[in-house]
This record gives C-alpha cells, structure tokens and sequence, in this order.
C-alpha cells in the first residue's frame, strides 16, 4: 500500500511529520480530501482543522488559520500561519 508524505508547517516551525493514508482539509473551494496517487493540486486553505490519518498512530488533528496547501507526487506540504495541534 503506497502512502503519503506530509508536512504540516507554521510560520516559525515544522509541527507534523511522517506518512499518512489520508489528509482532509478545507479549502477555498470546500473540504479536500487526499489519498496517494491524487492529481498534483496547489489549494488556498481557509480557517479550521487539518485531520491527518497517520499510517503509525492514529489521526492527527490541528486547527490551523488561512494558508496553502500543495500536493505532487504523494507529498502534501501544508503551510499556515498558526497551526494549534490537538493533543
């Protein structure tokens, strides 16, 4: 089973990192969710929460405000201004 690589950023520092089978998060256009092999995309996200599906523990979930969010090659790269990790 392929997976992905994701990169969940703040302005100041990296927050999450590691490989996850699936990321949802709001964007401009609506909730987007992302499996391997989705299409390259570069989206503008709104306010509200980024939920990762961990292949290795569990789901992560962060509450982040505006910011970007790019896909290539099963890498997702999310960036905000402020990310709020839950615990």
């Amino acid at each position: 089973m392929s997976s992905l690589q994701v990169e969940l950023v703040a302005a100041d520092r990296k927050v999450w990192e590691g490989e996850a089978s699936m990321v949802v998060a709001r964007t401009t256009e609506g909730e987007l969710g992302i499996m391997p092999g989705h299409t390259p995309i570069l989206g503008a996200l709104v306010d509200g929460e980024v939920r990762i599906k961990a292949v290795e523990g569990g789901e992560q979930t962060a509450h982040i405000d505006s910011g970007f969010l790019s896909v290539d090659h099963d890498r997702v790269v999310l960036v905000a201004e402020t990310v709020d990790l839950a615990s």
